[in-house]
């Protein structure tokens, strides 16, 4: 593999520097490789890095672990997923607590149009197994790709559905991608390689430890447009996934069930507190996330000449001027608009038969 992805792997293991350090170090010198070659005086003048941390990036020594897990990586098949590169998940770029680093093994796509989480109980009841079942058998008619944390209950439930109706689905570990945790779900994991995938922050070698999984939550809460609580006690995990989702500013739904039932008790809290809209199925989501589907119509060529578009979409197209294709993570990025207001307004404009589609996720104006 290149230098550079020894350099974002190593800037992973300097000790006392998170994330959000690492992406100002990042943002000042612009590649992993720059800050291992930048001087101890222009690290230690970023704020919050001081001589500690500068010392401790200046005297890295850490490259044999680096180098043991790309080899890792290269034997498994494996992709390191870096913040800075064109394939980094935009709805998690977006997140200032997410990782720069991830390692994935699948084919689905990380920036796919529509991605909701799906979370709860890992003891689900059977409303909860029917609900869930249900709720992901309707998601995928619209073609919505479907996040969990290959936990027990709601979270394989969710994966498996997903499976059986030939849905992607990406599991979030809270470990490296060298074992699965619960074992039994291995044979679920193999069949999400061929239609989904396997995603984690953590190397091979990391076991599936306590203070891994509320990490493990921040990327299931910030891969996606929304979270969906089937069902959760009062004091579940699912309920720190959806507070981060809260706090990423992201659309947070919740299944309701019987007054009194503990496995409900949990969405009627975040019901009860406005941190979540309460549905009753997959048509509440996509109505709320505009996701719509319109009838494909064949109008004769010179109605298509008149479309009138929306100021969103007017915004859109105005960015293909002197270009003649743009790749979907520029759109997103030079629109300044939210992922999921771009990916609608995107299909919105394949549907009018202005934008075209092409391969590599790109897209020109349908009249060039």
């Amino acid at each position: 593999m290149q230098e550079e992805v020894r350099h974002q792997l190593a800037l992973t293991l300097i000790p006392h520097i998170g994330d959000v350090l690492l992406k100002k170090l990042l943002a000042r010198f612009g590649s992993a490789g720059a800050v291992f070659k930048a001087a101890k005086y222009e690290l230690e003048n970023i704020t919050e890095i001081g001589a500690v941390r500068a010392a401790a990036i200046r005297k890295f020594n850490g490259y044999g672990r680096v180098d043991k897990e790309i080899a890792f990586m290269e034997k498994y098949g494996i992709r390191p997923v870096f913040y800075t590169g064109a394939d980094y998940p935009e709805r998690l770029r977006h997140c200032p607590d997410s990782p720069v680093l991830l390692y994935y093994k699948g084919n689905a796509d990380l920036n796919a149009a529509r991605i909701v989480s799906v979370v709860g109980t890992r003891a689900p009841g059977e409303y909860g197994k029917t609900v869930c079942m249900q709720l992901v058998e309707q998601l995928a008619v619209h073609n919505v790709t479907v996040i969990s944390g290959m936990a027990y209950g709601i979270d394989i439930i969710a994966h498996q559905t997903s499976l059986q109706h030939e849905t992607p689905t990406i599991g979030v570990l809270a470990h490296g991608l060298d074992r699965l945790y619960p074992p039994s779900h291995k044979a679920t994991a193999a069949r999400m390689l061929d239609n989904g995938g396997l995603l984690t922050e953590f190397m091979s070698g990391t076991q599936p430890d306590r203070q891994n999984f509320p990490r493990r939550n921040r990327i299931v809460a910030g891969l996606a447009d929304a979270t969906i609580v089937v069902e959760s006690g009062i004091n579940g995990g699912s309920l720190i996934t959806a507070d981060i989702a809260n706090s990423y500013n992201r659309d947070v739904f919740a299944i309701p069930g019987r007054i009194g039932d503990p496995h409900a008790a949990g969405c009627h809290h975040l019901i009860r507190t406005h941190r979540a809209a309460l549905i009753t199925g997959a048509e509440d989501i996509i109505t709320s996330m505009g996701w719509e589907e319109q009838q494909r119509v064949s109008p004769p060529p010179q109605q298509q000449l008149f479309v009138e578009l929306s100021n969103e979409e007017q915004h859109i197209t105005s960015l293909f001027c002197g270009a003649a294709d743009k790749h979907i993570d520029e759109i997103r990025r030079e629109s300044y608009l939210p992922v999921s207001q771009v990916n609608s307004l995107i299909f919105q404009l394949e549907m009018h038969h202005v934008l075209k589609s092409l391969p590599g996720q790109k897209y020109q104006l349908a009249n060039c």
